[in-house]
């Protein structure tokens, strides 16, 4: 074999291995109870969860209570099977972060009762659907 060939598929290999280990990084929703239940069986790998903020009967955001310092803030949310968790943010609160439509917190549980987020990714509203004017 020349060294060509040797050197291709050298090359071929390592891009192989890079692909599948970043792979192994990628995950998918869950919901609270599995990020629980994957908590509780050693996996302390971040987990994505996407819900919606907790609010009133007229659209009103409650739950949030930002800390003394306004560094961080911890928030009620709900997600896709109903379920409310507390969720602590060690960030300030996001623009926007009220008029989000929906919330995905990527982070892990500490302890059993609270999700501590690292990431916070919002989808808001878009400027662009229509809207009924009367």
């Amino acid at each position: 074999m020349k060294r060509t060939h040797i050197f291709g598929i050298v090359i071929i290999a390592i891009a192989i291995t890079i692909i599948i280990s970043t792979a192994g990084d990628a995950s998918s929703y869950v919901s609270f109870t599995e990020a629980k239940e994957m908590a509780e069986e050693g996996d302390n790998g971040l987990i994505h969860v996407v819900g919606t903020l907790k609010k009133t009967a007229t659209g009103e955001v409650v739950g949030i209570q930002p800390s003394a310092d306004m560094l961080s803030f911890s928030f009620l949310m709900i997600d896709e099977n109903g379920l409310e968790q507390k969720v602590i943010y060690n960030e300030p609160i996001p623009n926007d972060f009220t008029k989000s439509e929906q919330v995905v917190v990527i982070g892990s549980y500490k302890g059993s009762e609270v999700f501590m987020a690292d990431k916070i990714l919002l989808k808001c509203p878009s400027k662009y659907q229509e809207n009924n004017l009367q």
